[in-house]
């Protein structure tokens, strides 16, 4: 139906021509802008919900003290369900080192929030099918456990700024005793509020995944990060980095590229890279972490995430 819809308001309504760049590149915008901001709607209510099980002290206090390894896959698992964005990177950085979180599975945490986020993979489902999300979100939490062991096992504490083992928040201990009404009610604020903040980077993904789907032509893809280019995986990670730094708007540019026949591997790494290793967020991050360890933070990351396109693009 909105597919229909689409198609009637481009062609139909606007008459423009559907041999045309610009009509196939409307509808697709049209179409994209629709479903991706319905399926957001629900999503973000409905795990906004989950989450107000989980707040930050919440899970702080459930990543103390646990044993390396199982601290990392529980750390993972812990950041699909959890409030993380870049904006929050520092607080929950201070507030997990001064509980006592390994540094390692404290990565583990920042690293599978962002990247295998919720929203990405039930878009990734609805756009691609459940193999596809379900690759891409074990991919993801393979590499934030893995990224986190490393880390831990390198003992890079002397890498986090001096101020951050000093700062003192003080934990609160109040448990959130809002009933279920008043949970909805909070998920309803939270959803317009997080649709208030991201609509535009979604708005201009979804664009750039129009542009790409109507004006950029198959052979160009195909010639330099078609499957014959060695170097698509690399050139793939280079520019997910600085194009987009949020999870659910990424997926409007990744959809238009698989159209023109892009590889599941090149494809993956480009939105682990534009996810995991924003510029806005390694910005950020750099306000707690010394120059030291971002460096080896992102050189993991890169290894970590091209080799997992590599692997992909091999077996698929």
């Amino acid at each position: 139906m909105l597919k229909a819809f689409a198609s009637y308001m481009t062609f139909d309504l606007l008459g423009l021509d559907r041999g045309s760049s610009l009509g196939p590149a409307l509808e697709f915008f049209i179409y994209d802008t629709i479903k991706i901001f319905l399926l957001l709607s629900v999503i973000i209510f409905v795990i906004s919900v989950i989450r107000s099980y989980f707040p930050p002290e919440k899970t702080r206090r459930i990543l103390s003290h646990k044993k390396v390894f199982m601290g990392n896959i529980l750390a993972a698992l812990l950041g699909i369900v959890t409030p993380f964005c870049s904006c929050s990177a520092v607080p929950l950085f201070i507030g997990f080192v001064e509980a006592g979180v390994p540094l390692g599975v404290t990565f583990s945490f920042l690293i599978s929030s962002p990247m295998v986020n919720e929203v990405a993979v039930v878009l990734l489902w609805g756009m691609f099918g459940w193999k596809i999300a379900a690759i891409y979100m074990g991919t993801g939490l393979l590499v934030a456990v893995f990224a986190g062991l490393i880390i831990g096992k390198l003992k890079l504490e002397k890498w986090v700024e001096e101020y951050v083992y000093k700062f003192h928040s003080g934990l609160s201990h109040e448990i959130m005793k809002q009933t279920f009404k008043e949970r909805l009610e909070h998920a309803k604020w939270n959803t317009a509020d997080i649709l208030k903040r991201v609509w535009l980077f979604v708005v201009l993904a979804i664009g750039i995944g129009g542009f790409i789907h109507g004006y950029v032509p198959q052979d160009f893809l195909a010639r330099y990060a078609g499957s014959g280019n060695p170097f698509a995986v690399p050139l793939a990670v280079a520019l997910g980095v600085p194009l987009y730094s949020n999870a659910a708007g990424v997926i409007p540019i990744v959809y238009a590229l698989m159209e023109k026949g892009l590889s599941t591997g090149t494809v993956l790494a480009f939105m682990m890279a534009g996810t995991a290793l924003s510029l806005p967020e390694m910005i950020i991050l750099r306000k707690v972490l010394k120059l030291q360890l971002l460096a080896v933070f992102v050189s993991i990351m890169t290894v970590t995430i091209t080799a997992v396109g590599y692997v992909f693009n091999a077996i698929l």
